[in-house]
């Protein structure tokens, strides 16, 4: 901590020596000419009451390998690896989306593996927050207050019409440090690649972002939620103005399907492609570099069936401009399964129009095994309206597998954990989060009503 007093002690010093200090009753003036200066407080006023510091805690579990000369002592029989526990605290920020359900969105990344999760309000209340539900690829989790009252919520404006050039705010917590407020300009949008495992469609920001700052609010000068705080660029994890925000549109489909599901049901397109680059797009005589390249559709996938081919150019989505094949992939994926999309397209140098009804993705069935070790080879998925109750569903159980083993069996379904009722994948996680040493599952298989003990 030494270094960087000094830094800024230094900074202080320098400053002092050319600013010639102001006399005490001195007052800056809040006009010039009778006009009133330009100021962000008033809207700042309305705004950071909906922005919110965040504090977890929990434990983090990792797997250490003992040496060999412990089996050589204890025989074959003595593990090669033991399981360790630390304790891990953790700061972040986040947005009250709705004031009188409680609802507060933040990044996934901030409460993950967070056994307890810690409001702060900007007036100093605190409140204990529940885990609706998140969804680690696209980085956002919704939060319930239970007990919060008078809350003020964000005005969400819509992220596609923000432009290269708008001013933007960031609100959030930086280094613990309490309620902060940058400013800067949109320098970007649709950027992607920061990590090709998940869905990107970020917005760029000049705005000072640093470690704290992840699940806060962008804003535009009207103090609408523009984008959710997420990622910065720079060494060590130094603000060096480049930040990344989620558009507050992309949030807003995520929160609404883990409200209406219990988690995220990604839409699914069915093609796959690439960037269109200045080589490609001269060989196929398209003048511009924008758009998502399709190399090939998927047999029977959507896209399949509303007559996209290979060689098409996705350019839009429901009339909105797409510039890279990742942010096409990333709004086909948190719009949702189900949805009616409309796609422009061009097809040998001339432009057409797609209405394509989104599949569902295929990994929305979950690995048990990244669940709970004890029901690793069974696939779990939520149930659905054809089922003869709500719960979580197995569809495959692998032979020899643990799972097989404490006699769980596809077709089962899971409505309950520890006398906890379970209605979906989200509300499973939540629970096998805690990591629990004894696993009670209540099953539904067939007419009866079993319970399976799991270790």
């Amino acid at each position: 901590m030494k270094k960087p007093l000094l830094a800024l002690t230094a900074l202080t010093l320098s400053l002092s020596s050319i600013i010639t200090p102001m006399p005490a009753t001195a007052a800056l003036p809040l006009a010039v000419n009778g006009e009133q200066l330009p100021s962000l407080a008033p809207m700042l006023e309305q705004v950071t009451p909906a922005v919110v510091s965040i504090a977890v805690e929990g434990k983090q579990v990792s797997k250490q390998r003992i040496p060999d000369a412990f089996r050589f002592f204890f025989g074959d029989e003595f593990p090669t690896e033991q399981l360790q526990e630390r304790p891990f605290r953790g700061l972040g920020s986040g947005v009250i989306i709705d004031a009188k359900k409680g609802h507060v969105v933040t990044n996934y990344h901030v409460i993950n593996g967070a056994d307890s999760i810690r409001v702060k309000l900007h007036d100093g209340r605190e409140y204990d927050a529940e885990l609706i539900g998140g969804d680690k690829m696209s980085d956002i989790a919704l939060l319930k207050l239970e007990e919060a009252k008078n809350l003020t919520q964000i005005r969400i404006a819509d992220s596609d019409k923000i432009r290269v050039g708008d001013f933007s705010v960031a609100i959030g917590n930086p280094f613990g440090l309490g309620q902060t407020v940058t400013s800067g300009i949109v320098s970007a949008l649709g950027r992607s690649g920061l990590n090709i495992e998940n869905f990107e469609n970020f917005i760029q920001t000049d705005a000072a972002i640093n470690s704290g700052n992840s699940g806060g609010a962008l804003v535009n000068l009207n103090g609408d939620l523009i984008g959710i705080n997420t990622a910065i660029l720079g060494p060590n994890g130094g603000n060096i103005g480049i930040g990344f925000a989620i558009p507050s549109n992309m949030m807003k489909n995520l929160t609404e399907q883990i409200l209406e599901f219990g988690e995220v049901k990604r839409g699914m397109l069915g093609v796959q492609g690439g960037e269109v680059t200045s080589e490609l797009a001269e060989a196929l005589g398209y003048e511009s570099s924008k758009g998502a390249f399709v190399s090939q559709v998927v047999p029977d996938s959507a896209a399949d069936k509303a007559g996209l081919k290979a060689g098409d150019i996705i350019i839009s989505i429901n009339g909105k401009e797409v510039s890279t094949f990742g942010e096409l992939r990333a709004k086909i994926a948190t719009l949702g399964a189900g949805k009616k999309v409309s796609l422009g397209i061009i097809r040998d140098g001339d432009s057409e129009t797609f209405d394509v009804v989104l599949g569902e993705a295929t990994e929305s069935k979950t690995k048990a095994a990244h669940l709970h070790e004890g029901l690793s080879g069974a696939e779990l998925t939520n149930t659905t309206d054809s089922d003869p109750i709500e719960g979580v569903k197995v569809t495959n159980v692998e032979k020899g597998s643990k799972a097989e083993a404490y006699q769980l069996q596809a077709g089962d379904i899971i409505v309950g954990i520890n006398k906890v009722r379970v209605r979906n994948l989200a509300e499973l996680r939540a629970i096998l989060e805690q990591k629990p040493g004894i696993l009670a599952i209540n099953i539904q298989r067939g007419d009866r009503s079993i319970y399976l003990v799991v270790r």
